[in-house]
């Protein structure tokens, strides 16, 4: 089987107070466009859980504390020339010191015809 990816799927958790900068941030960047859309994303409010160590220097809560915070989970589509670019920027705007990015390739759907 030989599959050409093209485009991934890039989701991350964020502060809801944060998430309209880090959406605008990326999509400029080149993130978030099907077609002849662009600005395509979808939020989904969850809850997020961390324990900053003694070396974290932690956006939200306390050191050695297991922590419950609400969050919004950011995903939209990339290029797959445009994904060093756009973790790049989302890493710059992003309030978190270590925020959860997960990659997701992606088969394009002409794959299953």
């Amino acid at each position: 089987m030989n599959i050409n990816i093209n485009k991934v799927k890039i989701f991350v958790t964020i502060p809801p107070e944060n998430v309209e900068e880090v959406r605008k941030a990326v999509c400029e960047v080149g993130a978030g466009v099907i077609g002849d859309y662009t600005y395509c994303t979808s939020s989904t409010k969850s809850t997020g859980t961390f324990m900053p160590n003694d070396n974290a220097n932690s956006y939200i809560g306390e050191k050695n504390k297991l922590e419950f915070v609400e969050e919004e989970k950011l995903e939209f589509v990339c290029d797959i020339d445009q994904v060093r670019k756009v973790i790049s920027k989302l890493r710059e705007v992003h309030p978190y010191e270590e925020p959860a990015i997960d990659i997701v390739p992606l088969i394009d759907e002409s794959y299953f015809k």
